[in-house]
């Protein structure tokens, strides 16, 4: 069976280095906000190119965190209205509602799977406060156009950049390109701890220490504590694998880029809709390789049969959930066709050349 996500074959590459970091952590006799965690802020605020890391316990609560900062610092209340895409995995929209902040679903291109920016615009009003956008599937979404609205409207932009570690737009990462992001690590990801893990992002000074005080029990001084905050830190631990993978991102998203290469240039069945390939290769890091088809459920047996393992992200859109019932009269065509057909192939950076060769071969005859 080619596995759809094989994580020990994965984190076995860096074996040696992350034993060594763990045994370091170990010895030290200090697990939470220490010289690991800030190591890995520095480093990855470094490579993204924002003046603030911050690191949390996970990618949901970075998302709920930039949006309690905004409230906390009068810039959003309770009632205010976000453009979201309609078709995100529902993180997003959880980070929202958590707030009292009122999504606003929009409907994502059906060639890329991101929000479409040129629908944007007729959903704002006097409420709107932001644009969430959601780098879906590991592909940006970011345009001139986008930064229009949002300057001539006076709106955030916030990234929701779970997937797509290490893309660009015109030399910018993803998690650079907006006012602030917030990261997932799960383990999954390309960049994946040993279990949960997030960051936030971001330019903004007061929105920084915002950030901190609220990961951290509303508090900026022990036992002072200026926010009704929440425990949400990231521990010396994953700090310490996270910092270790950072170094071979790039790398191994390369390989993903040539792996996704070779299903679009190779797959040729007229039964398979491929993704589109960004002309800017950086413009694209496949977290996952998504494909659609009529007949999903017939395509997903035929690949388990011949040994391939695929999974559906996501078979539920958002406003079709029971935990958003108010919205399960909604209708979002473009979304729900997307969620009817999607189909993950295996893509990962250590897929092997055989097993690259196996997927095109089995599509290929379905």
């Amino acid at each position: 069976m080619i596995k759809f996500l094989d994580l020990q074959k994965i984190n076995l590459l860096h074996q040696t280095e992350i034993e060594a970091k763990l045994l370091e952590v170990f010895r030290s006799g200090w697990y939470l906000l220490g010289t690991q965690v800030k190591n890995f802020e520095n480093n990855l605020s470094q490579y993204i190119g924002s003046k603030h890391a911050i690191g949390v316990a996970n990618g949901l609560d970075a998302l709920r965190l930039i949006f309690r900062a905004y409230i906390e610092l009068g810039i959003m209340k309770a009632g205010d209205e976000v453009i979201v895409p309609a078709n995100t995995y529902i993180a997003s929209i959880l980070a929202l509602s958590d707030n009292g902040l009122v999504p606003v679903l929009v409907e994502p291109d059906i060639n890329t799977y991101n929000l479409d920016i040129s629908k944007i615009e007729e959903k704002i009003t006097s409420k709107t406060k932001a644009i969430f956008i959601v780098h879906l599937q590991g592909r940006v979404v970011f345009s001139e156009e986008l930064k229009e609205i949002a300057q001539k409207h006076n709106l955030k932009i916030v990234e929701d950049n779970a997937q797509s570690i290490g893309a660009d737009w015109n030399g910018i990462k993803t998690g650079n390109l907006g006012d602030a992001a917030g990261f997932s690590f799960y383990p999954g990801k390309n960049l994946g701890a040993l279990g949960d893990a997030g960051t936030v992002t971001t330019n903004d000074d007061e929105l920084a220490q915002a950030i901190r005080a609220l990961a951290n029990y509303g508090s900026n001084e022990k036992y002072v504590n200026i926010y009704q905050g929440l425990n949400s830190r990231l521990d010396e631990i994953q700090a310490a694998v996270l910092d270790v993978k950072l170094k071979y991102i790039d790398e191994e998203n390369n390989l993903r880029r040539k792996i996704a290469k070779r299903f679009i240039s190779e797959v040729k069945n007229p039964k398979v809709t491929l993704p589109e390939n960004p002309e800017n290769d950086g413009e694209h890091v496949w977290h996952i390789f998504v494909i659609r088809t009529a007949d999903r459920s017939a395509l997903q047996e035929y690949l388990t049969s011949n040994g391939i393992q695929t999974l559906i992200h996501y078979p539920i859109p958002p406003h079709q959930q029971k935990a958003y019932k108010e919205w399960n009269n909604l209708s979002f065509p473009i979304t729900e066709k997307i969620h009817e057909e999607v189909l993950s192939l295996p893509i990962s950076s250590i897929l092997e050349k055989q097993e690259i060769d196996t997927i095109i071969s089995i599509l290929n005859n379905y």
